[in-house]
């Protein structure tokens, strides 16, 4: 049994995933009451799961009408999804938010190195105009233990953007630039920028504000606009409280804590085998005082090195504010 929540980040092989996963499922099945019913209707029996592939995934969808929550400590912050005015967004209940905050600092080191190597630039217009979002709150947690005086947020004033990224070029600083998409390439539109060394990290989402393109036309205008080799991404979720990251060509890659599932479009309580394209699961083990096991409305495949990519989403799925782009 699990000690302690954060015994997850020690996770280190592919046996121990499943063995903290099976033990979180079983607590979620006592603990997390919308949980417990929707398994329950399903006629699954929790003492009768006895590997990670048998464990029912939760619908996406009832982050929106349903408090998920498998503790009870109180809330210490809500994170709520962007959405068009009337539509009915998603809210995530989180009692425990250093769970978040080691999840994404244990992440970003991962794949990038120590967060305090680099000056974080944010180009977040859309999600800094509105309360509630969980990647504001990474973000402003990465650029204060960047401890790089010069880290912080652009909204619309992109002279200053552009003098700053040729400033810490000319310094050779390493740079994360993470930014909305359409904010992306209206920056790109007014400067061109050769930065080779600069991570571009784009999470996705037009807002509206432009007309959707496919993510290999999105990427080579990025990628020619800023002068850098490949354009990162990282796929996360209001319902999450981890995520994965893509250092290019779209090919993502989950902390050991995290798992990508394909399930079967038609028949959604059945998983398919690597290389197909179904829709996308995710264990989440960060939320183990929440719901770990949850069905999004993404399509994907897995690839044979266990990467996984995102092609699209369910035709039939709401709108999301961090939506994803259909290849």
């Amino acid at each position: 049994m699990i000690q302690s929540p954060k015994e997850i980040f020690t996770i280190n092989s592919p046996e121990a995933f499943a063995t903290f996963a099976l033990d979180i499922f079983r607590f979620q099945a006592q603990h997390c009451l919308v949980y417990q019913a929707y398994i329950q209707n399903l006629r699954v029996i929790a003492e009768e799961v006895k590997s990670v592939n048998q464990i029912p995934f939760l619908p996406i969808s009832f982050f929106k009408s349903h408090q998920i929550i498998s503790s009870s400590s109180p809330v210490e912050v809500t994170f709520s999804s962007s959405g068009t005015t009337g539509m009915v967004t998603s809210s995530h209940h989180v009692t425990d938010a250093s769970l978040y905050e080691q999840s994404y600092l244990q992440a970003f080191t991962k794949f990038y190195g120590p967060v305090d190597e680099y000056c974080f630039l944010a180009l977040l217009p859309s999600y800094q105009q509105r309360s509630g979002s969980s990647l504001i709150y990474m973000v402003n947690d990465l650029i204060e233990k960047s401890n790089h005086p010069q880290s912080g947020y652009f909204l619309y004033n992109h002279d200053d953007l552009f003098t700053l990224l040729s400033t810490l070029k000319a310094k050779k600083q390493k740079t994360v630039l993470i930014g909305v998409t359409y904010a992306l390439l209206d920056f790109i539109e007014q400067y061109q920028m050769h930065f080779p060394e600069l991570i571009v990290m784009e999470t996705g989402g037009m807002k509206g504000k432009r007309k959707e393109m496919v993510r290999e036309e999105l990427h080579e205008q990025l990628t020619k606009g800023f002068g850098v080799p490949a354009i990162h991404s990282e796929y996360g979720m209001t319902e999450l409280l981890s995520q994965a990251y893509s250092l290019g060509e779209g090919v993502f890659n989950c902390p050991n804590w995290m798992k990508v599932l394909i399930r079967d479009t038609n028949d959604p309580l059945s998983l398919i085998p690597d290389g197909k394209t179904g829709g996308i699961n995710v264990i989440d083990l960060a939320n183990i005082n929440s719901c770990a096991f949850i069905a999004t409305q993404d399509l994907g495949r897995i690839n044979p090195d266990g990467s996984f990519e995102v092609l699209g989403r369910f035709d039939n799925a709401d709108i999301r504010g961090c939506n994803l782009l259909v290849q």
